[in-house]
């Protein structure tokens, strides 16, 4: 089972965008603080389907405290850099 309940602020605007089939979803991110520490914060970025996505566009934003519950989705990006060498 995959569930999870965060508590936090929200760090940007709601951004509210469709889908070219026409169905909404929403882009935001929350800041979540740690508890037992002072300073540490963990960040993760959301996103919301449908109805909710249209709700929080219109009543959330930056700063916003929300209380929610969904799944965790992980996804890894590997920069690959380009290397130069040159012979002498």
């Amino acid at each position: 089972m995959n569930k999870v309940f965060l508590s936090g602020n929200l760090t940007r605007d709601v951004e509210v965008r469709y889908t070219q089939t026409g169905k909404a979803y929403a882009r935001t991110g929350i800041a979540v603080k740690r508890p037992f520490s002072k300073d540490a914060v963990d960040f993760f970025n959301l996103t919301a389907w449908d109805k909710t996505a249209e709700f929080m566009g219109k009543w959330f934003s930056k700063g916003s405290r929300v209380l929610l519950d969904g799944r965790i989705q992980t996804s890894s990006y590997e920069d690959k850099k380009l290397t130069l060498s040159s012979k002498m």
